[in-house]
């Protein structure tokens, strides 16, 4: 895993998961949330150390702890009976972690997954930790907003929608994660422009304007750049390496989207939502 990703990874394990559980306002996951360190450390240690056992052992520390947050998404189902489409975007969000844990355990422990190689297993953490945790929560959030209407509920069920057919089509090849993508970016950009309503409202403080604004306007060029690659992976047109695609738009999705979003929705929840709940 090099550098560049093994960074943003962390960033995913130490401060966007439980950044991003801050904002749902479930006691059920007050718990998780206490704990994750206990879980996220040895994750990110296992990043810095040789491919094998070792590795390995910290990394499943990591898949436990999210194995216990997605055993919250089936209860939290039951208990709401009815998923409307911001409980889709926060379910998405809550099992999210796993799939990346997974990948990581395969990848520090020196084992292909499924015929996946470990340089695909390595991209697919941080993936899944930014297009599907972060993501799927930022988009519920948006959802949630009072003045969100359609494009809210286009963005919450757009954004888990695309992240599974990106999922699907590792299995079943480009077209499908082609249209996972388009499906992907589509949900995403109706995130951003939300984003950018959210930011003009009148009596904003400059900082959390400052953020929204930042975050729109990256995750706009990130997401051109998802559907790039996509699209030439499903043609054969030229299109970034995973090396370019790292460094822009991974880099570009942990910092100028999912932390600036996160620390906006938190100022905001601060200010209006106390209880953050997305319900």
């Amino acid at each position: 895993m090099s550098v560049l990703v093994a960074l943003i990874v962390v960033l995913g394990m130490l401060v966007i998961v439980p950044l991003g559980l801050g904002l749902v306002g479930d006691p059920a996951l007050d718990r998780v949330r206490r704990l994750w360190p206990l879980f996220a450390v040895p994750g990110a240690v296992s990043l810095w150390l040789p491919r094998g056992a070792v590795a390995g052992a910290l990394a499943l520390c990591y898949a436990a702890g999210t194995l216990l947050l997605a055993a919250h998404a089936p209860r939290r189902l039951a208990r709401t009976r009815t998923v409307r489409p911001a409980e889709a975007a926060l379910l998405t969000a809550l099992v999210s972690p796993s799939v990346a844990a997974l990948a990581l355990v395969a990848e520090r422990s020196g084992h292909e997954l499924f015929g996946f190689g470990l340089g695909i297993l390595a991209l697919t953490v941080p993936h899944f930790h930014f297009a599907g945790f972060a993501a799927a929560l930022v988009a519920g959030l948006a959802c949630r907003a009072e003045d969100s209407g359609t494009a809210g509920r286009f963005a919450a069920l757009s954004v888990p929608l695309g992240t599974l057919l990106v999922l699907v089509g590792y299995f079943t090849g480009e077209r499908t994660e082609l249209a996972g993508a388009v499906v992907l970016t589509a949900g995403m950009w109706t995130v951003a422009l939300l984003t950018r309503r959210t930011a003009r409202v009148e009596g904003r403080d400059r900082v959390t304007r400052l953020l929204l604004l930042v975050s729109a306007g990256v995750l706009a060029v990130t997401m051109v750049l998802a559907l790039s690659w996509a699209l030439g992976e499903a043609t054969g047109l030229p299109h970034p390496s995973l090396t370019w695609m790292a460094a822009t738009h991974g880099l570009g999705n942990a910092l100028g989207f999912a932390l600036c979003a996160l620390l906006a929705r938190r100022r905001l929840q601060d200010l209006t939502h106390p209880e953050g709940r997305i319900a």
